[in-house]
């Protein structure tokens, strides 16, 4: 399992269709009113992007790719 790579929901684009959550076989997600929550990232595999694949509409990047300013 990765300590540093995991799925990163963007709320804004997220229909809450929920394949990301239904597909994962880790139980890295949970859902909370309807949206997906990544509660376990540390139960993700790394480099898996299974849910990201699945993602039509293009609201999952993972921790490994979020570039931070400062």
């Amino acid at each position: 399992m990765a300590k540093n790579w995991y799925p990163v929901i963007d709320y804004s684009k997220c229909a809450g269709c929920l394949s990301c959550a239904n597909f994962c076989p880790h139980g890295v997600y949970t859902i909370k009113d309807g949206k997906p929550v990544v509660t376990n990232p540390l139960e993700c595999v790394e480099f898996c992007r299974g849910c990201q694949k699945l993602c039509d509409y293009g609201a999952i990047t993972y921790s490994a790719e979020v570039k931070t300013h400062g």
